[in-house]
């Protein structure tokens, strides 16, 4: 048994004041309750809440904060993420911080919301770290977790464990749940995904196994949720199999090259039929927008949808 104690903190983000401190104050709640936890997670947008307004350049004030955490308690932290201000663009981006109080990595989320989370720019490089002597760690914000290839590129990437801050408080948590038993089966990984409150979310944050299984599912109140894992059974499942079953990773890993389709430059005509990514409307709208692109593309063939402004 390789153990490894996380805890995920579920609490209420607001988004009129700073929520910076109440984070001190729960990583201080979370660490005299709990001393043996080693790694701490917060859910997606925690410090400052869903407005774009409260963009920060990083490394930051933030950052600093958290890192004097970190080392206070000698713990690994993801402190959620903030809107970053970056070359005139606003990313969704989470910090991981070692025990030592030092940065090891940067994630900004690659599949932003759209189109609801209009002004946020995707990021472009997946994000995994090495606890030592532990295991391999990918993280994953919200709804990145909807495209199944940014969670198997990173257990293709040797993540074992799955962060996944995220902030859900929209009619989907449901289908977000059985989503997270999803990917942890299918990528034979824990997945440890932490929701806010408020409006940082719905709760409802869930801990899944390697099998699919739940660990924990919390529910809509605040909780502090400290669960230790045991990493072998990561390597055990992708050895021998699901439940000694199925063993995906490997058959994925032998059937790769049967994937052609997602290369870069591959025509995808029944993707450019579905229309230009918008939010839904009332069907008159609907009808004149597709009478639109119908227009447009009769004249520019190529273009499709991505020409639509």
């Amino acid at each position: 048994m390789k153990p490894f104690a996380i805890a995920g903190v579920q609490m209420k983000v607001s988004a009129i004041h700073s929520n910076v401190e109440m984070m001190k104050l729960k990583l201080d709640i979370t660490m005299n309750l709990y001393p043996w936890v080693e790694m701490v997670v917060f859910s997606e947008l925690c410090g400052y809440g869903p407005l774009l307004h409260t963009a920060q350049e990083v490394p930051g004030e933030f950052e600093k904060e958290m890192q004097h955490m970190a080392k206070k308690y000698g713990i690994w932290l993801l402190p959620g993420s903030i809107f970053e201000k970056r070359d005139g663009l606003i990313y969704n981006t989470a910090t991981v911080i070692n025990p030592q109080g030092e940065v090891v990595k940067r994630y900004s989320k690659m599949f932003p919301f759209y189109p609801y989370e209009v002004g946020v720019t995707p990021g472009e490089e997946f994000c995994v770290f090495d606890v030592p002597n532990v295991g391999r760690f990918g993280v994953s914000i919200c709804y990145d977790m909807w495209f199944p290839e940014t969670i198997r590129t990173l257990a293709v990437m040797g993540a074992e464990v799955i962060l996944h801050p995220t902030l859900t408080g929209t009619i989907d948590r449901e289908i977000e749940l059985s989503i997270a038993r999803a990917m942890a089966s299918v990528n034979q990984c824990f997945l440890f995904d932490v929701n806010g409150l408020d409006t940082g979310g719905s709760g409802c944050s869930i801990v899944c196994g390697p099998d699919g299984r739940v660990l924990y599912q919390a529910g809509s109140t605040e909780e502090i949720i400290p669960i230790e894992l045991d990493i072998e059974r990561v390597k055990r499942s992708r050895e021998l199999g699901i439940l000694r079953l199925g063993q995906p990773l490997k058959s994925f890993r032998d059937h790769i090259g049967n994937f052609g389709i997602y290369k870069p430059g591959v025509p995808l005509p029944y993707l450019d039929s579905l229309g230009p990514l918008i939010k839904p409307t009332k069907l008159e709208k609907l009808t004149e927008l597709r009478k639109k692109e119908s227009e447009i593309s009769q004249n520019e063939p190529t273009l499709g949808y991505k020409g639509l402004k």
